[in-house]
């Protein structure tokens, strides 16, 4: 085969690669993605942002600990709110558009290093994952660093293997990015950060004095872009004495959250997480096959990184082996609440950029037995190999039910076309009843629990009727006088314990009549339903008492 016929049908294969992953992440994206309080926090965000100048100093408040993310999440998606008129539908389409994006920028980081059969596999894994699917399909801020993960990896590798510099400062950049979209995101850093060193190195002892001089100024670029980032934080430390920087360090010498599982536990459940993940989902759904997928990644990284001749795909592959160690320890350590698995919430997503690196992995591995005799024919001094046929034969066969068997996997596994909770069409029924509830009243938010804000009814009411919410006071009604403000209350069943009661009458109710000062006031319930599975709504209207 020519190399212009071999090149035409790696661009074809490319292309329906990603035509199919678009088509897995945009059909029928305004239902799939699920809509609750992270959601509307960030659309409210992004609404003052675009429509009223107020930039952010922060990012969204971080699942655990006091403490937020960094803002130029908001600045990534601020794009597609500003032309769509901060529309929750065209924010997910951008954040989709990101997932396509990522699968084939993490084809071409396994492409450079395994060649063209692995930057397919590697491609075509990514794009039918069923978690990077759901990555793709809802408003959250880990859902982005799949993306810019992957392009801190190629771009990192491509200033090594090509002794580009100044793709250094892609890198750096895409590295920056992925910390602010999740603060755990900071694991990346060390993983390209060592190649750089190793860079600098290399060109020292090459005599290439001019070449490290040129890393290290990509260096100075890469810190200049961090500490620029960071500004808005700063402005907020200023202002606030430091109160962010104080949450962290409480979080961190708190040992990264409640820590319900001993740490040599905690180094595999995590490790599991992390390598079974991106290819068979989560771990308490799929147990069995995240051991095998996850067998499958370390038998690879040993074999392609230790058990073969010198070779720039053996260093990449020690690098990116190394980096996945190094994330399982650090997160291990760092964040032991991921030592459990929280149902009814996403999980996972925060380790996401560790994503591309097992994707990469095992298309390497794959890619090497698919091609049989045209990898395994020739030893480094070009003498033919000693591996007989039949086990080279047997490898291609073994390659190809790995592929076919993740492939399927994930495609029979997708998310589906409604999430669980109606996403952002069921969000606006619920805002749509609640307004004609209280006839146009003026009505206030409240959430149960209490560290939940309201924002995924807020978001939709405030859309249809900017002006209906009003202040929350601490009581409602005075002196006997009539107060038309309508409370309405959302409460989450999953936090019941939290709460100390049930959702659905009992929760609300208590939290009603504590708030409404009984007996100057008797309320009664205008409206009550449960909009999501687990989610209720509760409109009160308070009325004189005497």
């Amino acid at each position: 085969m020519t190399e212009a016929r071999a090149r035409t049908i790696e661009l074809v294969a490319f292309t329906a690669i990603l035509v199919a992953a678009a088509v897995l992440r945009f059909v029928d994206l305004p239902t799939r993605g699920t809509w609750d309080a992270d959601q509307g926090h960030d659309m409210l965000v992004l609404r003052d942002l675009v429509q009223r100048g107020v930039i952010p100093l922060l990012g969204p408040p971080t699942s655990i600990g006091d403490f937020h993310h960094g803002m130029l999440y908001y600045l990534l998606l601020a794009p597609a709110a500003a032309v769509s008129g901060v529309d929750p539908t065209a924010v997910t389409a951008w954040i989709a558009l990101g997932g396509v994006v990522a699968v084939g920028v993490t084809g071409w980081l396994a492409r450079s290093i395994g060649g063209p059969v692995a930057g397919i596999v590697a491609a075509t894994l990514m794009a039918v994952s069923a978690s990077a699917v759901e990555e793709s399909t809802f408003i959250w801020n880990p859902n982005l660093i799949a993306l810019t993960s992957a392009i801190a990896l190629a771009a990192a590798w491509r200033a090594w293997a090509a002794r580009r510099p100044r793709w250094w400062i892609v890198a750096g950049a895409a590295a920056v990015v992925t910390m602010h979209c999740h603060v755990l995101g900071v694991t990346l850093t060390p993983v390209v950060a060592a190649l750089l060193v190793a860079d600098v190195r290399r060109r020292r002892a090459g005599g290439d004095r001019a070449g490290a001089r040129a890393v290290l100024v990509a260096a100075g670029w890469w810190i200049a872009l961090l500490l620029v980032s960071y500004v808005p934080l700063a402005i907020h430390e200023w202002t606030s004495d430091a109160s962010e920087l104080r949450a962290a360090i409480a979080f961190l010498t708190g040992g990264g959250g409640p820590a319900s599982v001993a740490l040599p536990a905690r180094v595999p459940i995590v490790g599991l997480r992390v390598l079974g993940w991106p290819l068979v989902g989560l771990i308490t759904a799929a147990p069995v096959e995240t051991v095998l997928v996850s067998t499958l990644v370390v038998v690879v990284a040993v074999w392609r990184g230790w058990l073969v001749p010198q070779s720039d795909e053996r260093s990449a592959i020690r690098w990116l082996g190394a980096g996945l160690v190094w994330t399982v320890v650090a997160l291990a350590v760092g964040a032991s609440s991921l030592a459990t698995v929280v149902l009814g919430l996403p999980n996972d997503h925060y380790h996401a950029f560790a994503d591309p690196i097992v994707f990469v992995l095992v298309a390497v591995g794959i890619a090497t037995l698919l091609e049989g005799a045209n990898r395994w024919s020739t030893s480094p001094d070009d003498r033919p190999s000693t591996v007989p046929a039949p086990v080279r034969m047997a490898g291609v066969g073994l390659g190809a039910v790995v592929l076919l068997g993740l492939v399927g996997w994930n495609v029979g596994r997708q998310p589906p076309a409604v999430a669980a909770d109606g996403g952002w069409p069921a969000a606006q029924v619920a805002a749509a009843r609640v307004l004609v509830a209280t006839h146009g009243r003026p009505l206030t938010l409240d959430s149960l629990p209490a560290v939940k804000p309201a924002d995924a009814l807020r978001f939709p009411v405030e859309r249809l009727a900017p002006t209906a919410v009003a202040p929350t006071p601490s009581s409602l009604g005075t002196g006997g006088h009539a107060d038309e403000t309508a409370r309405v209350v959302l409460c989450d069943q999953l936090f019941h314990e939290t709460i100390g009661s049930d959702c659905g009458g009992p929760a609300e109710d208590a939290f009603a009549s504590s708030i409404f000062g009984e007996p100057v006031l008797r309320t009664f319930v205008v409206l009550r339903f449960e909009a999501a599975p687990g989610r209720w709504i509760s409109v009160y209207r308070p009325t004189t008492g005497r």
